[in-house]
């Protein structure tokens, strides 16, 4: 049920108001935020989620879908996009303490920023680190960004990395920007490119993959994808850069963004993604991620090298590149001496 929209938006006296700021939430009294230009179209549980940090998302979810969260005096549904004005009822909620005064975040917690304005950052996502909470993560790296910049009203991830994927990352830091760029991304016009290291003897220099894709739970919950031809339409172009005995290095270009794509494109080709431990050779991953392995690399090598788009307000083309992480230098490097 999405909630009503009504004139007279304004909070009951004597109770917590404000503009969705993170502070504006109350942990022993309802409060009531009015929606600014910088929250307009976000999802009711995101900006939830965003104002309260350290709460679980399941009792986010729990608050709204019993009613105690209302928009503009009525039930709202958690996925309800909200509008400049609409006034946004918060039932008393504990959120985690905050920062003291003056304190950042270690080094290590905050991922490189390759370029910023006042609409867009880039990031080189490391791998390890999870896009954003959830699923028994705390914090991803939205939440990491989001906790180095308190006093930035918008920031939301403009698509996604897998966990153990390394690499670009955008992040849209108004709305106008998050719809732009989801609008490249839609349209196609989002230059993507991986690097990618597969077991096997790749044959082509240059290979189109038009596998249609499907995702589906395991039995244990988990997310996978597999190739359905009665699935979504998914293309990869594949760009062979050099041999390593048993292992090739490719380029995999995205013509179309589906979830783990390049990863069941190769596996399905026989051709698994090194260290990838949903469609891999889990022998092999296990073998070169020994403690002793020579050479040794533990984690999936697939890293988001280069993006090229423009600029999601004022058009300009942009390009940017971020180089293969030092384990996986270090592993092709130790390939180029002594074959595996």
């Amino acid at each position: 049920m999405g909630a009503g929209r009504k004139t007279g938006k304004e909070a009951p006296p004597g109770l917590t108001g404000g503009s969705g700021r993170p502070d504006a939430v109350a942990a022993d009294r309802v409060s009531y935020l009015t929606i600014g230009p910088e929250a307009e179209g976000q999802r009711l549980d995101n900006f939830l989620l965003r104002i309260a940090k350290g709460v679980p998302k399941s009792h986010v979810y729990r608050v709204v879908r019993s009613g105690e969260v209302r928009v503009n005096k009525g039930r709202a549904a958690v996925d309800y996009r909200l509008a400049a004005g609409d006034v946004v009822r918060v039932p008393p909620i504990r959120v985690a303490e905050p920062r003291p005064a003056g304190a950042r975040l270690a080094p290590a917690e905050m991922p490189p920023i390759l370029y910023e304005d006042e609409h867009l950052i880039v990031v080189d996502k490391p791998a390890g680190l999870a896009a954003h909470g959830g699923s028994g993560i705390a914090h991803g790296l939205i939440e990491r960004v989001r906790a180095a910049r308190p006093n930035q009203p918008f920031l939301e991830l403009a698509h996604r990395l897998d966990r153990d994927t390394s690499g670009l990352l955008l992040l849209a830091k108004t709305r106008r920007a998050l719809v732009g760029l989801h609008e490249q991304l839609r349209d196609g016009k989002v230059d993507k490119r991986y690097r990618v290291l597969v077991k096997g003897d790749w044959v082509n220099d240059r290979q189109h993959v038009r596998l249609a894709l499907t995702k589906y739970l395991t039995r244990e919950g988990e997310r996978r994808v597999n190739v359905d031809p009665e699935g979504a339409e998914s293309h990869t172009v594949f760009t062979l850069i050099k041999r390593y005995g048993r292992f090739s290095l490719l380029e995999a270009e995205l013509r179309t963004g589906r979830t783990h794509q390049i990863r069941v494109h190769l596996a399905h080709l026989g051709f698994p993604i090194v260290g990838d431990d949903k469609y891999g050779d889990f022998e092999l991953n296990k073998a070169v991620a020994r403690a002793d392995a020579r050479p040794r690399l533990a984690r999936m090598f697939l890293h988001a090298g280069s993006v090229r788009l423009s600029h999601p307000v004022s058009g300009q083309p942009l390009a940017f590149e971020a180089p293969l992480p030092p384990e996986c230098l270090s592993f092709l490097k130790a390939l180029d001496v002594a074959p595996l």
